[in-house]
């Protein structure tokens, strides 16, 4: 993160994890396109709209960047635990 903009910041958000069999823990990719994050407004309402059947998991994510495709994408800080 640049302290010095606003363009990437860390934020709460939920993240969609389509492939299956991969637990979130042992997921090797740290970033994620746009299309895959809904950003929430705090911890406590990532939380408790993340679920697991819907493979919709609660983190803190940075974001968003552009990639060298051109794609928004966004980093995983952390997951959170609900």
């Amino acid at each position: 993160m640049d302290p010095q903009t606003s363009v990437s910041q860390q934020q709460f958000a939920l993240v969609y994890l389509p492939n299956k069999g991969l637990s979130v823990k042992k997921r090797r990719n740290k970033r994620f396109p746009a299309s895959c994050v809904e950003l929430k407004e705090s911890k406590e309402d990532a939380i408790e709209s993340a679920k697991a059947s819907d493979k919709k998991y609660a983190a803190i994510v940075i974001g968003p960047s552009k990639s060298s495709e051109g794609q928004f994408i966004y980093y995983l800080q952390a997951w959170l635990e609900s």
